[in-house]
This record gives structure tokens, sequence and C-alpha cells, in this order.
């Protein structure tokens, strides 16, 4: 069964920075794709960036500039690191991957148990 643990989260000042990791666990998958999501209070969730096996990376205008997504694809291991950061960063964030489970060669998502990010102004 796969898994997903996020660290990483916490308070800090706008304009500082922190850094969210994530790594998936388990036996017999392959990663597609990895992410971050957020959801402020009162909002839907919404994509913050992805990176695929392949390396290619998507973000949201919002955060283009100031966040990076990496990977390391052995690990099954996905970063956030967010720069320069402001007050509308706050939310949860939750990581997402998307992997094929060997056994069954269906294509899966699994979402993280989510990390509370608070920027204070």
């Amino acid at each position: 069964q796969v898994q997903l643990v996020e660290s990483g989260g916490g308070l800090v000042q706008a304009g500082g920075s922190l850094k969210l990791s994530c790594a998936a666990s388990g036996s017999s998958f392959s990663i597609i794709a990895m992410g971050w999501y957020r959801q402020a209070p009162g909002k839907q969730r919404e994509l913050v960036a992805t990176v695929t096996s392949g390396g290619s990376t998507n973000y949201a205008d919002s955060v283009k500039g100031r966040f990076t997504i990496s990977s390391e694809n052995a690990r099954k291991t996905v970063y956030l690191q967010m720069n320069s950061m402001k007050p509308e960063d706050t939310g949860a964030y939750y990581c997402n991957a998307k992997f094929v489970d060997w056994g069954t060669a269906r294509a899966s998502e699994l979402w993280g148990q989510g990390t509370l990010v608070t920027v204070s102004s």
C-alpha cells in the first residue's frame, strides 16, 4: 500500500522561507507525477506546483518565481522550496502523488494528510 508522509510546515514571517517534503513509501509502484496543492480557510483546494517523473514542472501563476518544486525519483520524494512568502500563501498544503500500481497496472492517485503553513504579516 502506498503512503505519503509530509513534513516541513510551520509559521514564518512574510518574506521568509519554508521547505516542504513529501515521501512516497510502499512497494511495487512507479511515480507518474507528484505535486503540492493548498487550501486556504474558506477556499477551494488549488494547485501550487507539480513535477512529473520526467522532470517537467508546472506552477500556479501566484507562486512562479518564488516557489521551486523538485524531486528525487530514486527516493520517490518531492520538495517544495517556498521563498519570499506572503500572507496569502497561508493554508494547508497537501502532497499529491499519481502512480502506477505494478500489480494492477492501473494508475491511481493519493493525497497526503496535509501540513499547515502560516505566513504572518
